[in-house]
């Protein structure tokens, strides 16, 4: 590969929640309520508990990605992981919730990668705009569903 490729992708969504309800669906723990093949394999701290410092590993599509956790703001509901996926892109994730009104909620979701090889950059070149916008809405369809299952929308 000669050269490197650098995407950038911002999609915000919202989430009938309070701010703190929406933010903790976003933790490594938090996402195993919405996301069916989430299984993350907490290395430290080993509950899983969200903090700077933290280390996981998921699998997904034959590919496996190790994550850290660089910032750990929840009085700012604010979260950001770094990550790689070995032989093929490495990212930053960023997640911010923001109050709309007491149970509504504005999450924008950042990712930032960097191709490492050619199967990377196809990952890359795979990920428009458009693309990360309908990942991010689908989130959202899932996690709606989960709060129709639980009863509703108000923790």
């Amino acid at each position: 590969m000669n050269t490197t490729t650098h995407i950038e992708r911002r999609h915000t969504i919202t989430l009938p929640l309070d701010t703190a309800a929406a933010f903790a669906l976003f933790t490594p723990k938090g996402e195993i309520a919405w996301v069916d093949d989430w299984r993350p394999e907490f290395f430290y701290p080993p509950d899983g508990e969200p903090r700077d410092g933290m280390v996981f590993r998921t699998g997904h599509g034959g590919e496996t990605t190790l994550w850290a956790c660089v910032a750990w703001e929840p009085e700012a509901h604010h979260m950001r992981y770094a990550r790689v996926t070995p032989e093929s892109r490495f990212g930053f994730v960023d997640v911010v919730c923001r109050a709309l009104a007491p149970d509504m909620t504005a999450v924008t979701v950042g990712y930032d990668y960097t191709a490492l090889s050619p199967a990377g950059q196809a990952y890359l070149d795979r990920l428009t705009e458009a693309e990360f916008a309908a990942m991010i809405d689908a989130w959202r369809e899932l996690i709606m569903a989960r709060i129709a299952v639980s009863g509703g929308a108000k923790r």
